[in-house]
């Protein structure tokens, strides 16, 4: 690792010495531009768009691409032609580098009053050229994407710039909109709920919105520039691939992608796979009876070897029942075996076990209205919609006595590596990248480039002091606080959880200290705590600072505190006019440069960490708050054995170290072979995570490549206007199995022709169509197969001609339905699959490489099954009309149109190496051509739809899509309907038999 950081950094000067020509290129053209006007500078970047939209003109795909047989090969080309397009933009690009930076750096001088420094364009460069910039916090990260962004936006293929979280997705459009703005560029923006553009002077009463313009998802990514997290922009690719309409895709290409804190996203989020889910059904009382049943079994003391019913290995984070544990909550259960009892029973004991012992409410999770809500370890933040998966959710739902939710069958999935990897171009920025270099070279092919500071960093970061326990460290901590308010200097405070940030907010109220609080139960007032804790003597106590966006600007933020101003005023910051609030910010920028001047001779600020974290590059994000700009800071950790850390990791040798020099509880230890002992631990707890992430991704891996053949092959039903030839084909093959499995030799006997006309009846085949002893004149089995191909192809016609235009809507659906619900199956089986498969360890075997081999004979298993069931069902369609659609809610968002995010659905993160899981709303777009026509199938249809990521579409038997859930009783629409009604999905089958039961 050390061999590797050393060339690093050679390798790091070298780099910044090839890009510095582009900036002092730039530095050049400053002066002509800067002698520009408005509109000169609008009219040239224009010009420079339409050159660059000639050399960004698509080149048409080969005869080859479009109709080779072998899908792999179809694949190989279209990603050739896709390289040669990419290489001669970026050259294009490359070319008005330089020219391009000036008039950004001089568009946002012009509309922002900032201009870059040459840092922020040597990291701009960095960039473009799809790498990572490693830029400290405080060096205006903020800024470094509108110069890269606005480069290749010229070539009309969208950038997409990936945020941490809705805030930062909403706030950082709204900041640099202007900058884009001016050059002539479209902005958008999408969140969970809502998506937008960026409109100078959009009418709103909420400050939150002030310039942003409601617009369908479709709209918000049509923009050159597109905002967004990356579970929004990961979740709407899997939706988009789950459509029946191409109209309804919300997403364009993915050409380059930027993403903000790139460690936290495919570093740390990366442990966990995006999953969008649908509900199963199963009772919640099993969850109900584990939860009241486990609180009574007794963990074994820790140390022990022997005893109790379960034991916890922290290091791990896993428990584990013991024989003793399996046989009392058999008792309990009263089973002999619950493993033979009921396979449910094993699993409930197990995520039970594991809500009890490893998951703690204000530390993982909080309880919000009635609801669990996940708090992220990373940031510290609320994690709204999100849910463990595997009946875990489920099993702390119980614990905490709440509503159990239904748990959740998987519809779609993909790793954030593997969609990263989707971007022709993907680059990124974060304050602390170089911990984690080496794994951004092996997983993602990113370099990372460390940008240099504006001004040379002067924080003094102090040794940690390690205390016996928690007590007296918390002790030390508010005496250190104390002290620095005393001399007027701001504090602010690291904690891991929720529940360690309010133990020490009350031990300060206590004490008399006035300070604010900012964890996941109180994120709403984020931006102003952040923005004003630089003032004098503040003290703030924040779990976790990863993803915050926002620097402490010592003596305050004059923007933040205008706000307070006019508020104060009894004012609405975004109703206000101009002069009013140029007035209020002139006043509180006073206030700020007085505060600040304070607050520099005081010594800066102070940063008090009271845990280390499993991450050094969390510990270092909160460090680097202090001493932005070339300001004056200090910053120390205060640890104790009983930190999670030191107890999984750290706890004998220190202890031991202690008791040798005969320290009692409030005397700390201050020494470099601690520090040396925590770095060692940190070490391998980032091994032990870079190894989960490795194989999480080796793993879907396997499954990415079955993904995207199953996409395209789905794409292909979606852009393909004649559908009958795949239809026939699929067809043919299944009577040449049919032919093979029943009839076996060469010639046909009696006993296996009834089973082969049973098969052809199931098929679709009426007596009209083909009789016993028609096909006993054939004799050979050849014969037989080609007599029914043609049947079948006459049959094909015949249903075409009757049906009209709308048959190809009909193989459209039966397709798609078809590779839905099957697909679903699929990953089902292969999730069920991976949980299991480590046991092939204990034989000696690779779980990986059986992996592979199970996998691949399971899709082989859906293709046969996916021609099976369109064959068996192509024929037994027919049409009906649809009811028309409910109504939306009154005061629902008033945006239409595809992607728009409505209720049902469910999203989810699965649960992957890290457990979490997310559940969030479905899309209801506007309705399809589809939409008014459901196709109904006979008595052997079979399975359910769960695929439709979007309602309002048509459904074969006993289809239902995620938006369509009834309470029992009642239609979706609402309608009462008795039992012996017919049921509202156009099944044919009584209300009561089909979703009545």
């Amino acid at each position: 690792m050390l061999g590797f950081l050393s060339r690093f950094v050679d390798s790091n000067d070298r780099e910044l010495k090839r890009i510095q020509p582009l900036v002092d290129e730039a530095n050049g053209l400053e002066p002509e531009i800067t002698a520009l006007g408005d509109e000169e500078i609008r009219a040239r970047f224009a010009e420079i768009r339409a050159e660059i939209a000639t050399v960004a003109e698509p080149d048409e795909p080969s005869e080859d691409e479009l109709h080779h047989p072998d899908l792999e090969r179809r694949r190989e080309l279209a990603k050739a032609r896709r390289k040669h397009e990419n290489e001669r933009i970026q050259a294009g690009l490359d070319e008005v580098l330089p020219e391009v930076f000036a008039m950004g750096r001089e568009a946002m001088r012009r509309t922002l009053g900032m201009r870059q420094f040459d840092v922020q364009l040597l990291g701009g460069v960095v960039l473009h050229q799809g790498k990572i910039a490693e830029m400290k916090t405080g060096e205006g990260k903020t800024l470094l994407p509108t110069l890269a962004a606005a480069l290749n936006a010229l070539a009309g293929r969208g950038v997409h710039i990936v945020t941490v979280n809705d805030y930062l997705a909403r706030r950082d459009p709204q900041w640099m909109g202007p900058v884009f703005h001016f050059l002539g560029l479209s902005v958008g923006m999408i969140t969970h709920d809502a998506s937008f553009v960026f409109e100078p002077g959009f009418p709103t009463n909420d400050e939150r919105l002030i310039n942003l313009k409601p617009v369908t998802r479709r709209e918000a990514y049509a923009a050159d520039i597109t905002y967004g997290t990356n579970n929004e922009f990961g979740f709407d690719y899997l939706r988009d691939n789950m459509v029946t309409e191409l109209d309804e895709r919300v997403q364009r290409e993915r050409f380059f992608g930027i993403v903000d804190e790139v460690d936290n996203i495919l570093i740390d989020e990366a442990r966990t796979p995006l999953i969008i889910s649908g509900q199963a059904e199963e009772s919640a009382d099993l969850y109900y009876q584990f939860a009241r049943l486990v609180p009574r079994l007794n963990e074994r003391p820790e140390g022990d070897e022997e005893g109790g019913d379960y034991f916890v290995d922290l290091k791990d984070r896993a428990v584990s029942p013991t024989e003793d544990g399996v046989d009392r909550m058999e008792k309990l259960l009263g089973v002999d075996n619950m493993f033979d009892a009921d396979p449910r029973l094993a699993r409930h004991f197990e995520q039970a076990l594991r809500a009890h012992a490893l998951y703690k409410r204000d530390r993982d999770y909080i309880v919000k209205d009635s609801e669990i809500v996940i708090v992220d370890e990373f940031t510290g933040r609320q994690m709204p919609g999100r849910r463990w998966s595997e009946g875990l959710h489920q099993a702390i739902e119980a614990k905490e006595g709440l509503r159990v939710q239904r748990e959740s069958v998987t519809l779609a999935t993909i790793t954030f590596q593997n969609y990263f990897r989707l971007y022709d171009k993907l680059a990124g920025m974060t304050g602390t990248a170089m911990t984690e270099a080496e794994e951004f070279h092996k997983i993602y092919k990113l370099e990372v480039v460390a940008i240099p500071t504006h001004r040379p960093m002067i924080r003094d970061d102090e040794t940690d002091l390690v205390y016996r326990n928690e007590n007296a460290k918390f002790n030390a901590v508010i005496e250190e606080i104390a002290e620095m308010q005393e001399l007027g200097r701001p504090v602010l405070v690291g904690t891991v959880s929720v529940e360690k940030s309010e133990k020490l907010g009350t031990m300060l109220t206590r004490r008399g200290i006035k300070h604010e609080v900012l964890n996941a139960k109180f994120h709403e007032k984020e931006s102003q705590v952040v923005a004003q804790a630089g003032r004098t003597a503040a003290v703030t106590i924040a779990t976790n600072m990863a993803g915050r966006g926002t620097d402490i600007q010592l003596g305050g933020n004059p923007a933040g505190l205008a706000s307070e101003i006019l508020h104060r005023r009894g004012l609405n910051p975004a109703e206000v006019d101009k002069a009013t609030y140029d007035e209020a910010f002139a006043e509180a920028k006073r206030i700020c440069d007085e505060d600040h001047i304070r607050v520099v001779d005081a010594g800066g600020l102070h940063i008090v960490g009271t845990e280390r974290h499993d991450s050094r590059r969390i510990d270092n994000q909160l460090r680097g708050r202090a001493g932005r700009q070339g300001d004056p800071g200090s910053s120390r950790f205060y640890l104790s054995l009983e930190d999670d850390l030191m107890k999984r990791f750290a706890s004998d040798r220190v202890t031991g170290l202690m008791e040798r020099l005969g320290l009692d509880d409030e005397t700390y230890i201050e020494s470099g072979i601690v520090g040396k002992t925590i770095e060692s631990a940190q070490s391998r707890v980032e091994g032990y995570n870079f190894d989960i992430r490795k194989r999480v991704v080796e793993f879907d891996d396997v499954i990415n490549k079955q993904r995207e053949t199953i996409y395209a092959e789905r794409d292909k039903v979606l852009r393909n206007e004649d559908l009958t030839e795949t239809v026939r084909a699929f067809l043919e093959e299944e009577l040449d199995v049919l032919a093979d499995t029943h009839l076996g030799g060469h010639t046909v006997d009696e006993w296996a022709m009834d089973t082969f006309i049973e098969a052809l009846r199931r098929m679709g085949f009426g007596p009209d169509d083909v009789t016993e002893d028609e096909l006993f004149d054939l004799h050979a089995r050849e014969a037989v197969a080609e007599h029914l191909k043609d049947v079948a192809s006459r049959k094909l016609d015949a249903r075409e001609a009757e049906i009209g235009p709308e048959w190809t809507l009909i193989e459209r659906f039966v397709l798609l339905r078809t590779i839905d619900s099957l697909w679903v199956e699929h990953l089902t089986e292969l999730d069920d699959m991976r949980r299991g498969i480590g046991l092939r360890g204990y034989a000696q075997q690779d779980p990986l490489n059986e992996f592979r081999k199970e996998a691949y004979r399971l899709y082989e298993e859906l293709s046969g099954f996916i021609r099976h069931q369109v064959a068996g069902t192509i024929f037994r369609v027919t049409l009906t009309k649809a009811p028309p659609p409910a109504p939306p809610p009154a005061g629902a968002f008033p945006m239409a149109g595809p992607g728009q995010p409505g209720p049902g659905g469910s999203v989810g993160v699965g649960a992957g190496a890290a457990g979490r899981a997310v559940t969030a709303g479905g899309d209801v777009p506007g309705r399809s051509a589809l939409a008014n026509r459901a196709a109904t199938l006979g008595p052997s249809g079979g399975g359910i739809l769960r695929g439709a990521a979007r309602a309002g579409g048509p459904s074969l038997a006993g289809a239902a899509t995620p938006g369509q859930q009834a309470r029992p009783g009642y239609t979706p629409t609402g309608q009462k309907i008795g039992r012996n009604d017919p049921c509202w999905c156009g099944s044919g089958a009584k209300y009561k038999k089909c979703h009545g039961r």
